[in-house]
């Protein structure tokens, strides 16, 4: 079936979204990859609190950490705003990021070799960790096999450039999110190959699971691949340790017990992956993703009410 074209304007839009999105990437691969980070670091708690996502990421914080005061409140969401700032004009360089020796070190290097040589998939999970890119390349570049999955943005002309940016420092395979990547990441699975999913924003109508002590709606469908092929859940996280500098952690896996009660056993797991994700935030605090509502509505509207000005 032919592609409808789009009207004349939103395709003047979106290239002139590409444009801006060039210009700004050519600027950027002038300077030294630390000296643009930092830039981030300073245009992020610039712009961050102009926007609607200010009160969003403050609302998450308040609902994760009521304990909190208003001025460990207001330093988490600077920490945030820089470490956002710092992952979006770091996205163009991620290929020299990645190919400077010392600047991503891998712990659990060791784990990652093994799965690539035993032939024996793994469901890889993970969240907005710092600069996630960062686990993608890992993965790569200890030569496991892996589809990896993404949200494709509306724009095609932006789309092409991202996964242009991705080949860059070695990312090659994609499986589109939506239903029809079930099929694909059944297939890979059944090729004897990985498979990598962010399990760690919100998705209607999945498993109602803890995340910090009230229940958040996260997919089901990383415990429901493991489960299908007797394999395990692999977590891996990212940490920034310096300026443009990064630590990749693979951790322990998660094997899941399969007792033949299969929606008890999907909740079991999305359950522990839900305390991984909560266990990484706890530790790193301002470098998760804030800006997305994680929890449900009715959750944004108790918090509302009990602090109307922060909410």
């Amino acid at each position: 079936m032919a592609q409808t074209r789009p009207p004349f304007l939103q395709d003047l839009a979106w290239r002139l979204q590409a444009a801006a999105y060039d210009g700004l990437t050519a600027l950027l691969r002038l300077f030294p990859v630390d000296r643009v980070s930092d830039f981030g670091a300073w245009l992020g708690p610039l712009i961050g609190p102009l926007t609607s996502l200010h009160r969003v990421a403050e609302t998450n914080l308040r609902i994760a950490f009521p304990e909190a005061a208003d001025a460990e409140i207001a330093s988490l969401l600077r920490a945030q705003w820089q470490e956002i700032g710092r992952i979006i004009v770091e996205y163009p360089l991620l290929d020299r990021i990645t190919a400077e020796p010392g600047r991503v070190e891998v712990a659990g290097e060791q784990r990652l070799a093994a799965i690539a040589a035993g032939g024996r998939p793994v469901v890889f999970i993970s969240g907005h960790f710092s600069n996630f890119e960062a686990m993608a390349w890992a993965i790569v570049h200890a030569g496991v096999p892996c589809q990896m999955t993404y949200r494709a943005t509306n724009n095609p002309y932006f789309e092409r450039r991202i996964r242009q940016a991705r080949y860059r420092y070695g990312v090659r395979l994609f499986a589109p999110k939506g239903l029809a990547s079930a099929r694909e990441l059944l297939r890979a699975l059944g090729r004897g190959e990985s498979i990598a999913l962010m399990n760690d924003q919100k998705y209607n109508g999945g498993v109602a699971a803890p995340l910090f002590g009230r229940l958040a709606h996260t997919a089901q469908g990383p415990t429901t691949y493991a489960l299908r092929f007797g394999i395990p859940l692999q977590p891996m996280s990212v940490q920034r340790t310096h300026k443009a500098r990064f630590r990749v952690i693979v951790h322990d896996p998660i094997e899941l017990a399969d007792t033949g009660e299969r929606e008890a056993d999907i909740e079991t797991g999305v359950k522990r992956i839900n305390a991984f994700m909560e266990a990484r935030i706890r530790e790193r605090p301002a470098e998760w993703f804030w800006v997305h509502r994680r929890w449900p509505n009715e959750v944004y509207r108790a918090a509302s009410a009990a602090s109307p000005a922060s909410a």
